[in-house]
């Protein structure tokens, strides 16, 4: 059983921090589990994370310094495996707490990954495609000795997209003096990517809720859904639902947000935002109101899908909620109180260590093609993340149900049974007491 005593821990990281908070799902699920004290001992800290500091020419020949971060939760499962976020609000706290999740989400899908993360506190909009390219050379750079395909693998996250990530492969590759195309996933696919992988975190999502249909007594269509964030994942998330009739009656990004009870054509949405630079402005199948991000969150919907930034729900706003469902496509939208809160209503939260590991599940199959030399078709990628996602969904709704559980408690008690064999596997007090 894990100590009672707190003091330490809330003295190291910060009683009120991200990642103190996020400590508590571990907690709880080691005691329920009655999980032996040296894996609560090893997953209650990160392994390792370096800190640097990028300084970069700008174009007009200054220099600017950009903090950033690389954080090894854990890797016993294997090599450490996470995103690198460009965001003016990347901070310490943000990447170890991000690192823990991806620990538990690599474990939830049954991968060979341990959890990492990275991260630039910088805000990309301000900068030139030159200026871009350069900090992200610098960041692997920075970080080569700590990475590799064997220790700790790069992907794609919040403002990191495909060209950044092709400059961070090549990076590498130069430093290392060879190709190394396992070393970072979500590359494009003339850069060695994997087919599926753009629309892979959302379709992870929408196959585990479309697997909890019958569950849940859902219909698909008179269903209504509200999205908050319509970026990669939002985008695809509304379109693949969309296009099995549930009716998408919301949506919002970092500009604000529409609402139209007759439902709106994300397709049409998303051609008004490439038109505009945001979704406010594009029209619905009916009477189409203008809404922001806190007023979409409350929408009476069947199905809220937060597919932007952490802690969009919390004790403030939870009392607020009308959703019966809360698939969490980004990471950590609602905060742990909230959580607790809503799941003792009687409403469904499906977390995100399950809904959004649809996209570390293709990134591994992009690993395991890049390490293989043989690459896969749309349809093999697409079928093998299906049954993932069944089968964890399937394993993590029984834990729910057997043992009174939030479906997080749930997902969270599935993850960790794993990580603690992979740690016991390697001896235990109890071993060595009885060699």
């Amino acid at each position: 059983m894990p100590t009672k005593n707190k003091t330490l821990e809330e003295n190291m990281l910060g009683a009120n921090g991200m990642l103190a908070k996020s400590l508590e799902a571990l907690r709880s699920a080691s005691e329920r589990l009655n999980i032996h004290p040296d894996v609560f001992e090893e997953l209650k800290w990160p392994r390792e994370t370096l800190a640097a500091t990028l300084l970069i020419r700008m174009d007009d020949g200054s220099r600017r310094a950009f903090k950033s971060w690389r954080c090894r939760y854990n890797d016993r499962r294997g090599p450490t495996k996470g995103g690198v976020r460009f965001h003016p609000n990347v901070s310490l706290d943000e990447i170890e707490t991000l690192s823990f999740w991806m620990t538990f989400k690599c474990a939830v899908a049954n991968l060979p990954f341990g959890g990492g993360k990275g991260g630039v506190c910088v805000d990309t909009k301000a900068l030139s495609a030159n200026e871009l390219e350069r900090l992200s050379r610098a960041y692997i750079e920075a970080f080569a000795p700590f990475i590799g395909p064997d220790r700790d693998i790069l992907a794609p996250d919040m403002y990191t997209n495909g060209i950044v990530i092709a400059w961070m492969a090549d990076e590498y590759s130069s430093i290392s003096g060879q190709a190394s195309p396992s070393a970072i996933t979500g590359k494009p696919l003339a850069f060695g990517g994997t087919n599926g992988r753009v629309d892979a975190t959302a379709r992870g999502g929408y196959y585990t809720l479309r697997h909890l249909e019958t569950s849940l007594a859902l219909n698909p269509e008179s269903a209504t859904v509200a999205i908050q964030g319509f970026g990669n994942v939002g985008y695809y998330c509304a379109k693949l639902l969309h296009a099995d009739g549930y009716k998408i009656i919301a949506i919002s990004d970092s500009g604000g947000g529409i609402y139209d009870k007759s439902g709106l054509d994300p397709l049409a949405v998303m051609q008004h935002k490439h038109e505009t630079g945001g979704v406010k402005g594009a029209k619905g199948q009916g009477k189409t109101n203008e809404i922001t991000n806190a007023e979409l969150l409350e929408l009476e919907c069947d199905v809220l899908v937060p597919a932007a930034l952490e802690r969009q729900i919390t004790l403030d706003n939870c009392d607020k909620i009308n959703a019966r469902i809360i698939l969490e496509m980004a990471n950590g939208p609602v905060s742990p109180e909230a959580d607790r809160k809503l799941s003792a209503a009687g409403q469904i939260i499906v977390p995100d260590i399950l809904a959004n590991s649809g996209g570390v599940t293709v990134s591994h199959l992009e690993w395991v093609q890049n390490r293989s030399g043989f690459y896969w078709d749309s349809s093999r990628v697409r079928d093998h993340l299906k049954k993932t996602m069944e089968t964890e969904t399937q394993a993590i709704w029984a834990l729910h149900n057997e043992m009174d559980l939030s479906m997080r408690d749930a997902a969270y008690t599935h993850g960790l049974r794993r990580i603690a064999e992979s740690v016991e596997a390697r001896g235990t007090p109890a071993y060595f007491e009885g060699s």
